[in-house]
Parts: structure tokens; sequence; C-alpha cells
């Protein structure tokens, strides 16, 4: 009784062992690859180049600020043209993948000028919902801020 115990208890580990090695392991390479574009979208805001931007976000984006303002994907590329960052920074930068779908999350900080000239001093944690197109190409269908009080 007791070998048939010993047994079983090393199959189900060995089966959990197999199932475990699977799944979507951290630092996998869907997860930098997201990761990648997340960079990609902080070095458009950098060099305020929103052409870098314009790649990443799917026709059907939506963007909604801290603010509670809501951008589709015209809108928000046409914010990324006018605002002007002077200092951008990403901390804190997770990627989790599930299927076709990942969700970044991070904080974000930032000074600049907003469309109107208005000084900007952001300090904000993001959500941005990525999904895997059927032409193979992750693309951000929508993004989250929220922003951080002192």
């Amino acid at each position: 009784m007791k070998n048939t115990t010993v047994w079983l208890l090393l199959s189900t580990l060995a089966l959990f062992s197999v199932a475990s090695s699977q799944a979507q392991q951290p630092g996998s390479d869907t997860e930098k690859a997201v990761a990648a574009l997340e960079n990609q979208w902080l070095q458009s805001q950098k060099t305020n180049n929103a052409e870098l931007l314009a790649p990443l976000l799917a026709d059907t984006f939506v963007n909604t600020f801290s603010s509670g303002k809501v951008l589709n994907r015209t809108e928000t590329l046409a914010d990324a043209k006018a605002t002007k960052w002077t200092t951008v920074a990403y901390s804190d930068l997770r990627v989790t993948v599930t299927g076709t779908t990942a969700i970044a999350t991070g904080g974000f900080t930032g000074k600049g000028t907003d469309a109107a000239g208005k000084p900007l001093d952001e300090n904000e944690r993001f959500t941005d919902t990525w999904v895997k197109m059927p032409n193979g190409k992750w693309q951000c269908v929508a993004s989250h801020g929220s922003q951080i009080k002192p």
C-alpha cells in the first residue's frame, strides 16, 4: 500500500511538472515580444514620434485616460502628435499572456505639454490589452490609465 501511494504521488508530480513546463513561463518569448512593443510605445513618447505608435494600435483601439476621456485610434494618434514630452519612463512593466491575449501593466511617469500647451506632470498605472491578430502581429486594442495620487 505504501509503495502504491508513493508511486501515485510521484506520477502526479511528474504529470504536473510536464503540464507546468507547457504553460506560459515568465520571460517567455511572447512576454518579451509584447514588452518590446510597450518599449516601442515609450520610445514614441520619448521622441515625440507618433509614427512609432501607429502600427501598435488596432483599428478598434480604445484609450481611456485617468481623466475619464475616451479616444479611438485616430484620436489617440492625433493626441500623441500634439503632446510634447520632455521626460517619460516606465516602471514595473509586467506582461501576462493567456492564449492570444496579453495584458501589460506598469507605471508611467512623464512631463511635457499637452495639445493646448498646458503642462503635463503624469504619474499613472496603466493597463494595456494586446491581441495577437490573424496576421500574427500583436496589437494593442485597449489602454487605460489610473492616476497615482501622492
